[in-house]
């Protein structure tokens, strides 16, 4: 079999299973079978498929016709320019969360904590794109060994503490606190994109009932942890926005709600008076 066939066929698979984009995933996956890059597809289209690569591209399709995400198949996603490791055992960063990045990186902090860090997008971006002091908490130890493995391969200085939220840490250590919380509530999850609610971490994504537990519990940890004027930096769900807002005490100044591309109030920062 040919990669031109392997290909239409393979996209043919996916688009008869549901799959979005699947001309896409197929390069994807067929590129990962090959390891090769996508050029390689359309500049030798002729050339033979191996035993071995057809055996794992078939696998690969088998996966993902089943609701496995891409990422957790390739063990890859791009975040802010650079390629992150990814496992079933953190959230899939999303292009949203660049937005959360962004908003951070403008208050120029000395001394960086986010918590709940996952795969460790946002604090190893932060110690990537800033000079800043950066430490990452997590309560799921093998996240933190996905977030550690990318730090090493990006060349990101980071601490890492396994901790809930920030409790490892004594008061007014920081000038900036920065999470993308878990804040779906657990009532959505028979509604979600069964990629999401039966392979990501449940524990990255659902947030109680009202999904604005995580935030209630930042919010009182931020007061504590962060120094007078220091910064507060939230990733929102699409609905979070009034409660979220609403819930900050008026310990909390300058609180602003920042959209993303699709014009959903995506990232709320705050200052501590």
């Amino acid at each position: 079999m040919t990669l031109k066939t392997a290909l239409a066929q393979g996209a043919k698979l996916l688009e008869e299973a549901g799959v979005d984009a699947p001309r896409l995933t197929a390069e994807v996956l067929l590129c990962y079978a090959l390891r090769r890059e996508k050029s390689y597809l359309y500049a030798y289209p002729e050339v033979e498929l191996t035993e071995l690569a057809w055996i794992h591209f078939g696998r690969y399709l088998h996966e993902r016709m089943n609701g496995k995400p891409t990422q957790y198949i390739t063990h890859v996603q791009e975040f802010y320019g650079r390629s992150f490791q990814v496992t079933p055992d953190v959230l899939i960063p999303r292009p949203e969360t660049e937005h959360v990045v962004e908003a951070a990186l403008k208050f120029h902090s000395a001394r960086v904590l986010d918590i709940g860090c996952g795969s460790g997008a946002i604090a190893v971006t932060m110690a990537c794109e800033s000079p800043a002091m950066v430490w990452a908490t997590d309560i799921s130890t093998k996240a933190l060994e996905v977030a550690q493995g990318n730090a090493r391969e990006l060349g990101a200085k980071v601490w890492f503490a396994n901790a809930d939220l920030g409790s490892c840490f004594a008061p007014r250590s920081f000038d900036l606190i920065v999470s993308n919380p878990p804040y779906i509530p657990t009532s959505d999850a028979p509604g979600m994109q069964r990629e999401v609610r039966d392979w990501e971490p449940h524990v990255a994504i659902f947030s109680g009932e009202s999904g604005n537990e995580a935030y209630v519990r930042i919010a009182e940890s931020a007061a504590e942890l962060l120094v007078t004027g220091g910064h507060l930096v939230l990733e929102l769900g699409h609905q979070s926005a009034p409660a979220v807002r609403a819930m900050l005490g008026p310990q909390w100044q300058n609180v602003r709600l920042l959209r993303d591309l699709s014009g959903i109030e995506r990232v709320l920062t705050a200052q501590l008076q």
